[in-house]
């Protein structure tokens, strides 16, 4: 057998990098699902949340409770 077809039946058979891809289609799947939840639920997360020092929301109650004792 040349060296030409060993070096390419050993590259064809070579499967190091394929666990690597694999990890990084995943965690960008898993990053384009989270955007796009957050951007679906962004209201509502807005309205629970609100913010800290206007007393709305979680936050604002979480400042609240804490300030009264």
């Amino acid at each position: 057998m040349s060296i030409a077809s060993e070096t390419l039946r050993h590259f064809f058979a070579d499967e190091t990098g394929a666990t690597a891809i694999e990890y990084g289609l995943l965690a960008a799947m898993i990053a384009v699902a989270s955007i796009v939840a957050f951007s679906a639920l962004g209201g509502g997360l807005q309205n629970l949340f609100g913010s800290t020092s206007g007393g709305d929301g979680a936050g604002g109650v979480m400042e609240d409770a804490a300030s009264s004792t």
